[in-house]
């Protein structure tokens, strides 16, 4: 259900002005019985509805997470296809943090390439925020929002066509933005700790460049120029060049949205920057469940080339191509 970030940011933080600033008007937040692999069942069922399909016609099942797993040493993909009924299907697990609703679309493509018998994929992101883990508002400077989106993938298929995916790792950051407790390093928390309380994200993150102003401004310019970099990657692999690129779908992150949009020279209204005031970070979910809003809308046309990138933990940067 849809939660006002102005009205309920003061239960989450003690500075909810700061939130405010960042732009988001509401964010989605799962009944507390709902869980991740609820939420991602329905978008499946709603793909295959839009479709015409049933799961018989489902050749591989993809699931791209971008939270805490239900449970250590589990598939959730697996249990997204009991969800749906499937028999002897194959399934992946994605678990590259936001990530992976972007990146697995040249996964699958590399799938489709080495099994010629595979020819129609659904494809499910899904982020459901563990409360228990994590603050929604307090991992990075985003709103984080549960919510799923579903896409079926056709081999050979005449719209909304895959070009290429490109992406890399500064790896010395991989511990930022990472959940303390609940894996095998240090499985329980200690007593009266909550994440409600735990220091914010970018606490780390300011400890890494020492609190220095002129190193977290650097670093702040320094990820614009590597987005930049992974979508000039994509644009090369797919035989494209930047100029041609006309939306701009990047996580949901208003200030984000604005800072690549401004280089690549669109205008806001070419990218899902209003969209993600209402849904908030929606971790592997952001992207597709935006191009599937602007398509409706009318917003991307057929022939339009859409790049679809961000970044995730790792710290990884991305992009795939979509010709519309």
């Amino acid at each position: 259900m849809d939660q006002n970030v102005a009205e309920v940011a003061g239960t989450y933080v003690p500075d909810p002005e700061r939130i405010v600033r960042w732009g988001y008007r509401t964010f989605h937040r799962a009944p507390d019985d709902i869980t991740t692999t609820d939420l991602a069942a329905r978008a499946a069922q709603d793909a295959l509805a839009r479709t015409g399909m049933v799961t018989d016609d489902i050749d591989l099942l993809v699931l791209a997470t971008s939270e805490h797993p239900e449970y250590p040493h589990w598939d959730g993909s697996a249990a997204l296809g009991r969800a749906l009924e499937m028999e002897n299907r194959q399934t992946l697990l994605l678990n590259e943090g936001c990530a992976s609703g972007v990146t697995g679309l040249g996964i699958v493509a590399g799938v489709l390439a080495v099994q010629p018998e595979i020819n129609t994929v659904l494809f499910v992101a899904v982020n459901r925020v563990s409360e228990f883990h994590r603050n929604r508002m307090t991992v990075n400077n985003a709103v984080h929002s549960d919510g799923a989106v579903a896409a079926v993938l056709r081999r050979g298929h005449g719209r909304n066509t895959w070009l290429s995916t490109e992406q890399f790792t500064i790896p010395d950051l991989c511990d930022w933005f990472r959940t303390e407790y609940g894996g095998a390093v240090a499985p329980v928390a200690p007593e009266g700790w909550s994440s409600r309380t735990a220091p914010a994200g970018h606490v780390k993150v300011q400890e890494h460049f020492q609190r220095d102003p002129q190193r977290l401004r650097e670093f702040g310019r320094a990820a614009i120029t590597r987005t930049l970099d992974v979508v000039d990657g994509a644009c090369k692999r797919a035989g494209v060049g930047r100029d041609e690129i006309t939306h701009l779908i990047y996580i949901n992150d208003p200030d984000g949205i604005a800072d690549v949009a401004e280089p690549l020279g669109l205008p806001l209204e070419r990218t899902n920057s209003e969209l993600a005031k209402d849904h908030g970070h929606m971790g592997s979910a952001d992207q597709l469940t935006a191009l599937g809003r602007l398509i409706e809308q009318g917003s991307v046309a057929p022939g339009d080339l859409v790049a679809l990138t961000g970044i995730s933990i790792g710290m990884r940067w991305y992009c795939s191509l979509i010709r519309a």
